[in-house]
């Protein structure tokens, strides 16, 4: 993140985001305070109204933890697998339907990188201005396009190197994705559902795609303390089921 924000974390790991300005500067649940002191005092303890702070260089994930939500977001385990598997790296041009509040827009972005592209389209205006204003905190908001677009009618686009629909009915874009995508380019899907998957995985096998594959992402963390080591609590299950596949010119 870098467009000069900052990160206050208390001692429960609750996080405050502190904008770039210097000076007396007003942060979320802890008021006025003095910007330039806290810029002094990176990755230092700092006390603010009697309680310690840490101070923070903000990353990716304080980012997506502290979104200001519109709609259901993309969360962190299936935001690591859908980029590993759609080769978002430096200099990538992506598309994304779907923008909702932005989690998998800031992630796209920061992996994309400054020499990349992003497009970002959503149905609606009000989702689009949460994301902008999510994005553009965690400094990123210049690589992004923002559009207020239906991509199950076509997508201008093309050559791209990944898109990822995160909409309702993933199916009904595939012909305008393949239309848009690079040869080799990858398609992703996100959906709650078991039906969606079924629809969606007929759509992409009456095209020429391969490779198609369904995941679903399963997390749990673990306490590790000197006496042992246990999960912390129950695992992280079903949020939802990805489905990847790659654009081809020929096929079997």
């Amino acid at each position: 993140m870098d467009d000069g924000y900052l990160v206050l974390m208390d001692a429960r790991g609750r996080r405050h985001w502190v904008p770039p300005a210097d000076g007396v500067v007003r942060v979320d649940g802890l008021g006025a305070v003095d910007a330039t002191r806290i810029r002094a005092s990176v990755g230092r303890r700092i006390e603010i109204g009697g309680r310690p702070f840490l101070v923070l260089r903000p990353s990716l994930e304080d980012a997506l933890g502290s979104l200001e939500r519109e709609a259901q977001t993309i969360g962190a385990k299936d935001i690591g697998a859908l980029l590993l598997r759609i080769g978002a790296g430096p200099g990538a041009r992506v598309l994304e339907a779907g923008t909702g509040s932005g989690s998998l827009t800031m992630a796209l972005a920061h992996a994309v990188g400054p020499a990349g592209a992003l497009v970002s389209c959503d149905l609606r205006r009000e989702a689009i201005d949460v994301a902008r204003r999510n994005v553009e905190r965690a400094g990123l908001a210049g690589r992004v396009d923002f559009r207020v677009a239906d991509v199950r009618k076509g997508v201008p686009d093309r050559d791209l190197d990944a898109i990822v629909l995160d909409i309702p009915d993933p199916w009904a874009a595939v012909p305008a994705a393949w239309d848009a995508l690079r040869p080799c380019g990858h398609l992703a899907t996100f959906s709650p559902n078991m039906e969606q998957v079924k629809e969606t995985a007929k759509a992409l096998r009456a095209k020429p795609f391969v490779g198609v594959r369904t995941i679903e992402v399963i997390e749990r963390e673990m306490e590790v303390r000197d006496v042992g080591v246990r999960p912390s609590h129950a695992a992280l299950g079903h949020t939802g089921y990805l489905t990847f596949a790659r654009k081809v010119l020929d096929t079997f």
